[in-house]
């Protein structure tokens, strides 16, 4: 079963996500790690306690491990995904995994080089500093326990490429949220150039324009959502009134991963 210790700014909706589970099942086999406000009655997680993860997200792990390659020392270099583990000092070698066809993708985009500091997760690597999935990270490099992680340690990591231009559903939020957790932690402004979406790493910058205006902004990937049917990108309030599509609410975009 894999452990994982509860970070600042962890929200239930964003560790449901990143790990393949649900709430229910969080909720039931973690009671002790689940907490409930008095003042609103919304449920959160409690930071620094330690939550069990026996889901399809682990099994998918399980089943790299499989796959892996013999065990080499910690001294190789690896690479690592997104998720909020801290790491610990722990005299281990961790396996890669002998994956072919991530190989052949890393050839056509870039790849750098990341040697762990103390003080370092693999969501703030992921998040704050090379916007990728940690769940991506943690696969590439088969890595089923973050605490198993040295100071020192090498990790590669793919970075995302620039896209083409894609055409995007887009809605907004505004003063409901303001005030309030993001999927990467920090307070939603929405004011501020931020956007949400389903898949695209948190941290990404995009290029927004709506083709009849010609208006373009640029932001930065800081939550998930929107969970409505036929939408792909949540803009902040300030973001939509740039774009002219506070009036009419929802509307069609241009997207551009810079």
């Amino acid at each position: 079963m894999l452990e994982y210790q509860v970070q600042k700014g962890d929200t239930i909706a964003g560790v449901t996500r990143q790990f393949n589970t649900n709430w229910a099942t969080l909720r039931k086999n973690n009671p002790d790690a689940i907490g409930r406000s008095t003042n609103n009655g919304n449920w959160f997680l409690k930071e620094g306690a330690t939550i069990n993860l026996d889901n399809s997200f682990q099994k998918s792990l399980q089943k790299a491990e499989q796959q892996q390659a013999p065990v080499v020392s910690t001294s190789q270099p690896i690479s690592i995904p997104r998720t909020q583990h801290k790491i610990m000092f722990m005299d281990e070698t961790l396996p890669i995994t002998s994956q072919p066809q991530h190989e052949q993708k890393a050839t056509q985009e870039q790849v750098t080089e990341h040697i762990l500091q103390p003080g370092e997760t693999l969501w703030d690597l992921a998040v704050k500093k090379y916007h990728a999935h940690v769940k991506d990270i943690m696969t590439e490099n088969g890595i089923t326990d973050p605490r198993s992680l040295q100071i020192g340690q090498k990790i590669k990591i793919t970075l995302p490429k620039s896209g083409e231009e894609k055409p995007v559903v887009a809605s907004w939020y505004g003063k409901d949220f303001h005030g309030k957790p993001m999927a990467n932690g920090d307070i939603y402004d929405m004011n501020a150039a931020t956007i949400a979406h389903k898949e695209i790493p948190l941290g990404t910058k995009v290029e927004l324009k709506n083709t009849t205006t010609g208006e373009m902004v640029q932001a930065v990937v800081t939550d998930r959502g929107p969970y409505v049917e036929g939408r792909d990108v949540d803009l902040s309030y300030g973001l939509a009134r740039k774009l002219s599509l506070v009036k009419q609410g929802v509307g069609s975009l241009v997207m551009r991963i810079l």
